[in-house]
């Protein structure tokens, strides 16, 4: 009896030891996976965190290539900008020029002459996907193709899209036009600040010319993947199968981007598997301010400032890890008057546990204006002090 009972104990002692051992392990966050190139099908990609731009996966990601009708995400993004503006409306018709009636491939069959609302002509080119209604918006807001090709690349250099030069606006093969997948989800990134974009990337089905022209989306996933938002498909012989797909959940923002696939199935998967990549190992963190402790002031009228800083943005930070986010207040020992309201007075920084990267930094400024003690503000405090006795 009394071995058999030292038994059981020691079983119930190893048990409970091996408990102890695997909440430790669950407790430990996991690193980040890696994603290899064979996972991913097409022969250039990238995954970006929409906010801060930071790159999550690339593969020959600044391999300059035809993009074909994502090239559209620029259009959209000049049109979008125009209309924030004030430039044009979306009420605004479209007389349709015999240019923009001339285009080939996919389109909406626009005549010369005719008239078209922007917002059709919107719906047309991000469901459709549309040759002539990216034409003829652009030469709504430029006056003519031309005149906004250059304004796309002119926008392409103020946005870092160094290996991108574009030919015309809708995205149909020409020698010399030409992106990367990484400028792609840099123009995506910007369009997507436009959340007026997202009434027309998530229609799946929709009607122009009074119901008689049907459109649906050529981007199949707005039906399929949890949290899709978007963005712009594109197929050209030169191009092959490209997609710029962008999702959100839980306040994450990605962007992913595939060019020269073989097939349309091709394009579609591998936009999957680097959504899902994101998402499972990724998180957006909305970081808590610390208390900000007051800066003592030499030779102000006011002993001490008090700091503020802006609202943080989200950090990204490896899924699991969220709890290690810590911060650390930075804040001058001492000040000489005059402070300026606004002055920078110290900074917060944020990190995991346990690492020397940064993941942000955060300016503390000056509440309000402290002035400098000078003989007439001594006098004047000496006075009041005298009065309230």
């Amino acid at each position: 009896m009394r071995i058999g009972y030292g038994k059981k104990r020691l079983r119930l002692a190893a048990g409970f030891l091996a408990g102890c051992f695997l909440l430790a392990f669950l407790a430990v966050p996991l690193p980040v996976s890696a994603l290899s190139d064979e996972e991913v099908a097409a022969p250039s990609a990238i995954l970006i965190d929409a906010g801060s731009g930071q790159v999550l996966y690339a593969k020959n990601a600044e391999e300059q290539r035809p993009c074909a009708s994502i090239t559209k995400v620029m259009t959209l993004l000049l049109v979008m900008e125009a209309i924030d503006e004030g430039k044009i409306s979306l009420t605004d018709m479209v007389t349709t020029s015999e240019h923009a009636a001339s285009m080939g491939g996919s389109d909406i069959w626009l005549k010369a002459g005719e008239e078209m609302s922007v917002d059709d002509l919107l719906k047309a080119t991000v469901v459709m996907s549309a040759n002539d209604a990216a034409v003829a918006l652009a030469e709504h807001v430029s006056g003519s193709e031309d005149e906004f090709v250059e304004r796309m690349n002119e926008r392409a250099r103020e946005l870092g899209m160094d290996n991108t030069v574009f030919k015309n606006c809708n995205g149909l093969d020409e020698d010399g036009h030409v992106t990367t997948a990484h400028d792609v989800a840099i123009m995506s990134a910007e369009l997507i600040k436009h959340e007026q974009i997202f009434d027309y990337t998530l229609i799946w089905m929709d009607y122009v010319r009074g119901g008689e022209t049907q459109l649906v989306n050529t981007n199949r996933l707005i039906r399929t993947y949890k949290g899709i938002t978007g963005l712009k498909t594109g197929t050209t012989s030169q191009a092959g199968s490209c997609i710029s797909a962008t999702a959100e959940r839980d306040n994450l923002s990605l962007v992913a981007v595939v060019l020269g696939c073989s097939t349309t199935q091709e394009r579609f998967s591998s936009a999957t598997t680097l959504l899902d990549y994101g998402f499972a190992n990724w998180a957006a963190v909305v970081p808590e301010m610390p208390e900000l402790p007051a800066v003592p002031v030499t030779g102000g009228m006011q002993s001490q400032v008090e700091g503020e800083t802006g609202t943080p943005g989200s950090l990204l930070i490896p899924k699991g890890k969220e709890s290690a986010l810590k911060s650390r207040v930075e804040m001058a020992s001492s000040l000489q008057a005059p402070v300026e309201q606004g002055q920078t007075i110290g900074k917060v920084v944020f990190q995991l546990e346990g690492q020397e990267e940064i993941l942000a930094e955060y300016p503390v400024t000056a509440r309000y204006r402290v002035e400098k003690v000078t003989f007439a503000s001594s006098l004047w405090m000496l006075l009041q002090s005298l009065f309230q006795l």
